[in-house]
């Protein structure tokens, strides 16, 4: 067949692992970074046939959904379906140079054997990167709305600004109260026990 590549079976044990465990899922993941001019100027791009780039996008797009993510069936039937062709087709696929299949591989995920793609890996690991990003700054803007309530409490009790600017004391005041409930009593508690810790600044008396 004329452009297509030797295929050789590699043992199991030989292949690569897949990095990403099945119970990451990026479900609520609404965008894919998708580098249009590294596409445009790559020999795939240049050499695969409208039809089959057409089935390589999606195939990029549907392993977003898959287990473990970024991954697709090693098994003609399942891709026949996913590609909306019959199973002989898809086995004819496989072994084209520029197919819509070209460069992924067979790879392990647990007792498995699935397929991974180097760019599709790099593309949920951006995304879970980002995801992880917006989590760490919900989390940061979420300490920094309860140190501020933290710090108008403590201005309440009798606290100068002078006080309430030692940041150092605040983490240690905020990490003190913990998950307590946040009450008048348990402010007032906490003041006793950063004066009992010295965590007060000399100056401050």
């Amino acid at each position: 067949m004329s452009g297509a590549v030797s295929l050789r079976p590699v043992p199991v044990a030989d292949l690569p692992d897949y990095p990403i465990p099945p119970g990451v899922r990026l479900d609520g993941n609404g965008f894919t970074k998708w580098q249009h001019m590294r596409w445009l100027n790559s020999a795939s791009f240049r050499k695969m046939g409208w039809e089959a780039q057409g089935m390589h996008r999606a195939l990029f797009d549907m392993a977003q959904m898959e287990t473990p993510v970024g991954t697709l069936p090693d098994d003609d039937e399942e891709l026949a379906v996913m590609l909306r062709i019959d199973a002989r087709r898809v086995r004819e696929l496989r072994v084209l140079e520029f197919g819509p299949l070209r460069h992924w591989v067979r790879c392990r995920c647990g007792d498995q054997v699935r397929l991974m793609h180097p760019v599709v890996l790099e593309q949920v690991r951006d995304a879970i990167e980002r995801r992880e990003t917006r989590a760490l700054s919900n989390a940061e803007k979420a300490v920094y709305a309860r140190r501020r309530r933290l710090r108008e409490a403590l201005a309440a009790l009798g606290l100068d600004a002078a006080v309430l600017a030692d940041e150092l004391l605040i983490e240690r005041i905020d990490d003190w109260i913990g998950k307590r409930r946040r009450t008048d009593a348990v402010y007032a508690q906490a003041l006793l026990h950063a004066q009992a810790m010295r965590w007060f600044a000399p100056s401050y008396g």
